[in-house]
């Protein structure tokens, strides 16, 4: 239910407060106690020693070639630039 409210929607509760105001916190720690929970089991689950692992999917994967950039060359959009300094009056 709660991951389909926004943080500035309306409290699923009724209050009439805004999600984040009312029960966020709550909701945020009872996903946490659940994924550490989910942890122990699959620790628990893990393979002994001797015996092979389940090949797991790598974790990051470079991402795909971006068609806007030119040859995959970094396009350097958004560095600051300044102007030489104006010396004298003139």
């Amino acid at each position: 239910m709660t991951s389909e409210l926004g943080r500035n929607d309306p409290c699923h509760c009724g209050s009439g407060k805004k999600y984040k105001a009312c029960h966020l916190g709550p909701d945020e720690a009872a996903a946490r106690e659940a994924r550490s929970k989910a942890t122990e089991t699959a620790s628990a689950e893990a393979p002994a020693e001797g015996e092979k692992a389940p090949a797991a999917a790598p974790k990051h994967q470079r991402p795909a070639q971006q068609p806007w950039k030119r040859g995959g060359q970094n396009t350097r959009g958004f560095q600051k630039h300044s102007a030489p300094r104006k010396v004298g009056s003139g």
